[in-house]
């Protein structure tokens, strides 16, 4: 996979694959996800809607990660305790117009 790493609060890593999916690493957060969605505007923040009670934001997205980001219809979530996968879901995408507008 090819890297595309950003680092903010919630640190996180974004890596696509040959065949252009994205995996999406992030910390374990307390609870499972409920109807996931990920918000992005193509610009360099999203939110990851986790469930009702649960967001994360994703700021400082790697320039190279914005069109590879806007080209996908879903994104692969892992969340990682420690060094190990707790669990992983797949998450649609939405696009949106600003981001900064839903915070």
């Amino acid at each position: 996979m090819t890297g595309m790493k950003s680092e903010h609060e919630g640190r996180y890593d974004i890596l696509q694959n040959s065949e252009g999916e994205i995996l999406i690493m992030i910390k374990q957060r307390r609870g499972g996800p409920e109807n996931p969605r990920f918000v992005y505007d193509g610009g360099n923040q999203a939110l990851l809607y986790r469930s009702r009670e649960s967001a994360v934001l994703l700021g400082d997205i790697a320039e190279e990660a914005h069109n590879p980001l806007k080209a996908v219809d879903e994104v692969l979530v892992a969340e990682l305790d420690g060094e190990e996968v707790a669990r992983e879901y797949i998450v649609p995408v939405r696009i949106v117009r600003d981001v900064s507008a839903l915070l």
